[in-house]
């Protein structure tokens, strides 16, 4: 009788298996090759952290039930399906590939076992690495607490919550998306040349990790204050002295005891500086004791690298890596995919366009509007890429008339048409930003305003930026918006499609942050038939090819007369805007790479 009602079990729970639908992607666009790699057992499984890495961990990533709801319900209802996690809900690989309505909230639920030894002896931290926008968290009906911000990382102590067997965890989001009161860069309700489909809900990783009741390394510091020194910062919870060494070839090379909160200056007998060319990183590695013990060990990297201004031979201001002059050149860098939009399928994917940007030939990008997971940090750290990060855009206004007078336009930019709320917001997420990428070596300048899409209190921000980061060159206001004054350390001008420089300050570092926009598509290799939007188009890939060793020409008369800096748009097509130097979904390269990568690296030789 007993074998018979197991067998029934079985036999019933086999129906309802395979009367649900398995999870697939959603949606008729096109999509990378990688989409074709992803499913609910290895949905980005990689460790989220490079820069501070423990043995300890478990993957959360995979297929979570979800339901949407208006958003003043306050229990999750029944799941209206399973979403795959980390990808937003209006992606294609999130399986759903729905739109999240300002008034409505998205729930997630999830359950998951934690190891036993975890529950018993150690403290358990749960991560997210980024949900968009505002959400609120409950572990087995208690809530742990909420966060605002869809570009940071935070995390809560669950260790009192957990219980015996499987633990139940449910999100509750809210994203307004472009209702101008939240950072949202280029997420938009109705996308539309160079705005793309909003992303709501998690899209990065979510995870758990193991560490000691007695206290463990929070986070850390990194920075070169010059040639021969890294300075480290740790900071810890329920215990003070840590070990910080730096390590080369496995081998420890400096080492020091330091307080948590204070700074420890690591000097290598003989260090090895990492340039674009040469791009050397230092393992890392904290301990963290207590009454003479080791209680928490993180494993990482850093570089030793400056970055400052430094005047020509003809008195221009360069930009200098390591006291030296360089021209950074590269691509403006979106961040979009046909199949996750704001995440990448893969790592391999993740990995890819920064591959291709070598390729090209540059040696910088600017990352626009949009902040990456740390792992795509991690891969420009490895491979040599400079990055200027932006702000993402709390709101856009067009103040066109304004914006084209120049540099004695107005201290306060947009600050009239852009709330208290909204100020706020921006400067926590701006903070949080900072603070949390601060370790990252590629980051070699911080752009806190585009063309003066929601900008405010320009000076303000600008200090604010120095104070938080005062290793790191500000640029203060890409395109457009500038004060008068010395504000910050570069005069950014932007101009399409062909490059040319709108004004110059002898005061500041000048450079072009944006030109280009020549436009190309591929039938079957765009996101829309017969709507898409570039600068300028052409037919073929001679024809662009022709152009952009045309436009580096005249870059180059720009680079004589003081440009320090340019950044060409873009790495590749996105939805309907087609002026990659790749298409979408990364099958085609639209330019002779060949030839633009020798054009690019005689426009860096220059200097």
């Amino acid at each position: 009788m007993k074998r018979l009602l197991i067998l029934a079990i079985l036999a019933f729970a086999a129906n309802v298996l395979a009367a649900a639908p398995a999870w697939q992607p959603a949606g008729e666009h096109i999509r990378t090759r990688w989409a074709a790699e992803v499913g609910p057992k290895n949905a980005l499984p990689e460790y989220p952290r490079p820069q501070m890495q423990r043995r300890s961990w478990k993957n959360l990533n995979g297929l979570w039930d979800y339901a949407i709801t208006p958003d003043d319900v306050m229990e999750m209802p029944v799941p209206a399906g399973e979403i795959l996690v980390p990808f937003a809900l209006e992606s294609s690989l999130s399986g759903v590939g729905q739109s999240l309505k300002p008034w409505d909230a998205l729930w997630y639920r999830r359950t998951f076992r934690v190891p036993l030894l975890w529950r018993l002896r150690k403290t358990v931290l749960l991560h997210f690495g980024a949900v968009d926008y505002a959400c609120e968290v409950w572990l087995n009906g208690e809530k742990l607490g909420e966060h605002r911000g869809g570009y940071t990382a935070f995390e809560f102590d669950v260790t009192k919550y957990l219980k015996k067997g499987r633990q139940t965890l449910i999100l509750k989001v809210l994203d307004g998306t472009d209702n101008g009161l939240q950072p949202r860069g280029k997420q938009v309700s109705n996308p539309d040349g160079i705005w793309y489909t909003a992303v709501s809900g998690i899209w990065q990783t979510v995870w758990l990790e193991a560490v000691s009741r007695k206290g463990y390394i929070k986070d850390y510091d990194a920075v070169c204050p010059d040639l021969q020194t890294v300075s480290i910062t740790p900071y810890a919870v329920g215990a003070k002295d840590v070990r910080v060494e730096l390590l080369d070839g496995g081998k420890v090379v400096a080492e020091a005891m330091v307080k948590c909160g204070k700074t420890a200056d690591l000097k290598p007998a003989q260090p090895h500086l990492w340039t674009p060319d040469d791009p050397h990183l230092y393992g890392l590695r904290l301990t963290l004791q207590k009454d003479g013990r080791k209680i928490d060990k993180v494993e990482g990297y850093t570089a030793i690298r400056t970055i400052s201004k430094k005047a020509d031979a003809e008195g221009h201001l360069r930009l200098a890596l390591n006291d030296e002059i360089l021209f950074q050149y590269g691509p403006l860098d979106q961040g979009w995919w046909p199949d996750g939009l704001y995440t990448a399928p893969t790592d391999e994917a993740l990995e890819y366009d920064l591959v291709k940007t070598k390729e090209y030939g540059f040696n910088m990008l600017r990352k626009h509007i949009k902040v990456e997971p740390d792992r795509w940090y991690a891969h420009c750290d490895r491979l040599g890429i400079l990055v200027w990060q932006d702000m993402p855009c709390t709101a856009c206004y067009d103040s066109p008339d304004q914006w084209a007078q120049g540099i004695d336009v107005y201290d306060a930019g947009n600050s009239d048409q852009l709330s208290p709320e909204a100020r706020k917001a921006f400067i926590e997420e701006w903070t949080e930003i900072i603070r949390s990428h601060r370790k990252f070596p590629c980051i070699v300048v911080w752009v806190p305003f585009n063309e003066a899409w929601g900008q405010f209190d320009t000076r303000e921000v600008v200090e604010l930026t120095k104070h938080l980061d005062p290793s790191r060159l500000v640029n203060m206001a890409s395109g457009g918006n500038w004060i008068s004054g010395k504000v910050g350390d570069i005069l950014d001008s932007h101009y399409y499609p062909m490059p040319k420089m709108r004004l110059w300050d002898p005061e500041l570092v000048n450079v072009l942050g944006e030109y280009g926009g020549i436009g190309l598509p591929f039938e079957g290799h765009t996101w829309e038939t017969g709507r898409n939007w570039g600068y300028v188009k052409f037919s073929t890939s001679e024809e662009v090819t022709d152009k952009y060793v045309e436009y580096t020409e005249l870059l180059k008369e720009l680079v004589h007369e003081g440009c320090a800096a340019a950044v060409y748009t873009q790495t590749t097509d996105v939805e309907s805007e087609i002026n990659g130097l790749m298409t979408y979904d990364r099958e085609i390269d639209k330019l002779d790479v060949a030839r633009v990568a020798a054009a690019n690296k005689a426009i860096i030789a220059l200097q």
